[in-house]
């Protein structure tokens, strides 16, 4: 059911968007939902700014405009999935390899809407894996690194390389992901200013402070939550 359940909050988030606004495109499948739904209002003046040359490569698909940060000063709305909705709308997010792309978006918005379905709501932080962007050159010193931060938090796994079939994974900026069981993030905004101040760290998956509001799709229908 959670197909449905992510369907149904991208179709309740695209009733969010109103013509001529600019649009932050998420990625992942939740946030493809999003898209498809968006595509189907046909509302004039909407331009996009796809967080992934996948999203990018959909909308194109759907025929939905599209613009950069170069190109936009701000961007009215965005909407994006999450890989775990915690207390406050902290999220975990980065399942996709787009942290990066997706927190630049995310910073620029006005407001941001996160969707997904009723599993991605946690009571703490840490059960999916916490992404790290870092920087292909010397990624292993930068991991060593990493592990020290995780270990001043409590957190005794190493993070790993995220790897797929066809090697290790790269992001659309060719930097490298580490990917941290964490278990149960107990501080998460002490974890993000640490990880941010190793050399090597392009970005995390912690997005805190960010979403204004989450929809989440149910078997019954869409929760509404607020920070």
């Amino acid at each position: 059911m959670s197909d449905h359940q992510k369907q149904i909050a991208g179709e309740a988030a695209a009733l969010r968007v109103e013509a001529g606004m600019v649009v932050g495109l998420g990625t992942g499948s939740t946030a493809g939902w999003f898209v498809k739904a968006l595509a189907a209002r046909s509302l004039t003046g909407l331009r996009c700014v796809p967080t992934s040359e996948k999203t990018a490569d959909l909308a194109r698909e759907l025929g939905l405009p599209l613009t950069t940060l170069e190109d936009v000063s701000r961007i009215d709305l965005t909407v994006d999935g999450a890989d775990e909705v915690g207390p406050g709308l902290a999220l975990i997010k980065g399942g996709g390899a787009a942290l990066l792309r997706e927190k630049l978006v995310w910073e620029a918005s006005d407001r941001c809407i996160v969707i997904a379905d009723a599993a991605k709501v946690v009571p703490v932080l840490g059960a999916f894996p916490l992404p790290i962007e870092v920087v292909a050159f010397g990624h292993k010193a930068t991991a060593n690194r990493i592990m020290d931060v995780l270990t001043d938090h409590d957190i005794t796994m190493p993070a790993r390389l995220r790897q797929a079939d066809r090697g290790v994974v790269r992001t659309d900026g060719g930097n490298v992901i580490y990917d941290a069981k964490c278990v149960a993030i107990h501080d998460p905004v002490r974890l993000a200013d640490d990880l941010k101040l190793i050399t090597g760290v392009v970005e995390h998956g912690l997005f805190l402070d960010l979403a204004d509001e989450a929809i989440i799709g149910r078997d019954d229908g869409v929760e509404v939550l607020v920070p």
